[in-house]
């Protein structure tokens, strides 16, 4: 409450103070506003210019947006010759003082002026969207990739745990929170309000979401866990799965977390997820001292196009599984013979297909690098469109066993190793 009203405060000073800075003046360009706020030392006439600055940013158009970043990445750097001076001192005489010195005159001059940016009211919302439109123009342009570290850097210490607010998703949140989860739901879809009810208002369904004090009603990631007494092995026993407030709940002993959503693309790249797993593991117990067991069921979004590639270093019986099973088509319904042969590639895909020592699957990434373990390999799991294209069907459970949860994530970290159920070893192919 108390930052809401400081933003209303500035919010007043801003539209009182902008007409008196720029009324009867020519409309400024992108660069003498960008000169204009590295230049000056007022603060109201700071935040009034950075308001300005951000305000025709949104305007541009992309050509214009694509110029802007160029320009920051070409002119915003650090000083060559203050960096050289700075290096000669420290190694001259290598005291905490020269160090200090030169670490300061490293910084990018990007970083101040996103400072700077960001000190008027409701400024973090647009640099995250600014940092959404640079990641559309990282590939066709890899130049700016320093200015998307630059961005990085800041939104790692601006959004740090200590800044995040965990709360629960339930019937009684505001319409506005709402709606956004419906738009930000990107793994199961959620069809309307109906639909949003079924998840987040039985007794056996629980949804927490991490705020940001400077993003108002905006989530920036949320998780939907479903609780029971065993383990899922279909996103449609989830879903279809519900208990009437009326009904007697039975004692929950496991909590499926079933959907993991981060809802700000500019945001890509800034860890939540493990936070919001470790913090709704306790929030639960509190709530449920009975739950003993926490799992997820889990999409594999890499398996099929890992599939249809063809990778000529990895073993000869993995390639030949996949010949095997690149013969078939995305059959919901599939014999016993051949789920038994997707689950066995899938498995194999998601302990040795890797990426620079990691896994090759995102979401696989994601939870063994929070210390989860692969538990299970489940086939006909998700025959939505979007399960069939993704995994043909299949889905796994990783479980979070809270005695392994840091000796796993250590291995994962340290030596890439994949962590999983001693009841799984014998689908690994030799």
């Amino acid at each position: 409450m108390a930052f809401g009203r400081f933003q209303d405060f500035l919010g007043g000073l801003v539209r009182r103070h902008r007409g008196l800075l720029f009324a009867g003046k020519e409309k400024p360009g992108m660069q003498e506003l960008l000169d204009k706020l590295m230049g000056t030392n007022g603060e109201v006439s700071a935040i009034v210019t950075a308001r300005e600055l951000l305000d025709r940013y949104r305007a541009l158009s992309p050509d214009e947006k694509l110029d802007f970043f160029e320009n920051l990445e070409q002119h915003f750097n650090a000083d060559p010759e203050e960096i050289a001076a700075a290096h000669k001192s420290y190694s001259a005489k290598p005291n905490s003082g020269n160090l200090n010195r030169l670490s300061r005159v490293t910084e990018p001059r990007r970083h101040e002026l996103l400072r700077r940016l960001n000190q008027t009211p409701d400024a973090t919302h647009d640099l995250v969207s600014m940092r959404a439109d640079l990641l559309k123009l990282l590939k066709p342009h890899p130049e700016l990739k320093a200015v998307d570290d630059d961005f990085v850097r800041m939104f790692s210490s601006w959004f740090g745990r200590g800044f995040l607010v965990l709360q629960t998703i339930n019937w009684s949140t505001s319409a506005a929170i709402l709606e956004r989860i419906i738009r930000y739901e990107a793994v199961h879809e959620i069809k309307d309000w109906d639909d949003l009810r079924s998840r987040i208002d039985p007794p056996n369904r629980r949804t927490f979401a991490f705020f940001h004090p400077a993003l108002i009603d905006e989530p920036l990631i949320f998780v939907e866990v479903a609780l029971g007494q065993d383990i899922p092995g279909s996103i449609a026993a989830i879903l279809n799965d519900h208990i009437a407030d009326n009904d007697r709940s039975p004692e929950f002993t496991t909590a499926t977390f079933y959907s993991i959503s981060n809802c700000q693309p500019g945001l890509k790249n800034i860890s939540f997820g493990n936070f919001l797993i470790k913090q709704v593991v306790q929030e639960l117990q509190a709530e449920f001292p009975s739950i003993k067991q926490f799992v997820t069921l889990s999409p594999i979004p890499g398996f099929e196009a890992w599939l249809q590639a063809d990778k000529g270093a990895e073993p000869a019986a993995l390639n030949a599984l996949k010949q095997e099973v690149r013969a078939h088509s995305h059959d919901a319904e599939l014999s016993e013979e051949r789920a038994q042969l997707l689950k066995r590639l899938i498995f194999n895909y998601l302990v040795l297909a890797k990426s620079n020592k990691y896994p090759a699957d995102a979401v696989a990434r994601f939870h063994l690098g929070n210390g989860a373990m692969i538990h299970q390999v489940h086939v006909a799991a998700d025959v939505s469109k979007k399960g069939l294209s993704q995994s043909r069907g299949a889905m796994v459970n990783y479980l979070y066993e809270l005695r392994s949860i840091e000796r796993n994530h250590e291995s994962y970290v340290t030596d890439g190793v994949v962590q999983h159920s001693d009841k799984l070893k014998s689908l690994l192919v030799k």
